[in-house]
């Protein structure tokens, strides 16, 4: 890939994958989908491997809603050839939609799965 895609091809993109999801999986997703410019670090990121944040479900008394991060996907993917890239960012959309069903459900096995995964990043010395 000869450069990243702007902002706006990545929202084009995300609003392609977006359309491909049942309808029923937006259920109670009143703050929807928003795609952020900003880079966002998880608040236990080390240095040299930085670990960045793609995306992440949030539900509060306002709603729930999915933030994807354009500044992290472009840190991370920068080089990426544009077909994996935009395999990349359906995992990202899914994986967040996986934590709206699984709190719709009351389940939170994502999150463990998640928790797992940043305990064996932390347990690292880089």
């Amino acid at each position: 890939m000869d450069a990243f895609p702007s902002i706006n091809e990545i929202l084009e993109i995300l609003n392609e994958i977006a359309e491909e999801i049942p309808g029923e999986f937006f259920r109670r997703l009143n703050k929807g989908i928003i795609l952020l410019p900003d880079y966002k670090l998880h608040k236990n990121s080390k240095d040299p491997n930085k670990l960045y944040v793609m995306g992440e479900y949030s539900s509060d008394i306002t709603g729930r809603q999915i933030r994807i991060y354009y500044g992290s996907l472009k840190k991370v993917y920068h080089d990426m050839p544009l077909e994996i890239l935009k395999v990349k960012l359906k995992d990202v959309l899914l994986h967040e939609f996986t934590h709206h069903l699984e709190s719709l459900a009351g389940e939170n096995n994502l999150e463990i799965k998640d928790a797992t995964a940043l305990a064996k990043y932390m347990e690292n010395d880089f």
